[in-house]
């Protein structure tokens, strides 16, 4: 059951998620997070999520976020770029390999669905 809530955002505190080492091409990005809420067999993820300026990897789980402020370029192996900013929602497919490039410090929040086994 999901507990009725509010939360003010842009000054929510957030904790480490140190990145693996392998996922930075460049700079030195750091990424904070909050896990808001998480459904009881863990499979569904809703939080925030910052990065500091740099280029890093990643591999994508099923994911719609809304940029709340900073700038980033997403580009998708094998499909499009995406320029996101305040107030854009993006949308993520498990499996994308992505390249992130984060001019300005980047705070989002998301809905993460990692699916069935």
């Amino acid at each position: 059951m999901i507990d009725t809530f509010a939360l003010h955002v842009p000054d929510a505190e957030l904790e480490p998620e140190p990145l693996d080492p392998a996922q930075i091409v460049s700079g030195d990005p750091e990424v904070t997070g909050k896990v808001v809420w998480e459904s009881e067999d863990g499979r569904r993820l809703r939080g925030i999520w910052q990065i500091t300026p740099g280029v890093v990897t990643d591999t994508e789980a099923d994911e719609l976020f809304v940029v709340l402020s900073g700038r980033a370029t997403v580009e998708v192996e094998n499909g499009p770029t995406l320029e996101v900013g305040p107030g854009d929602l993006a949308v993520l497919r498990a499996g994308d390999r992505t390249t992130w490039t984060v001019h300005e410090t980047l705070r989002k929040v998301y809905a993460i669905d990692l699916g069935d086994d």
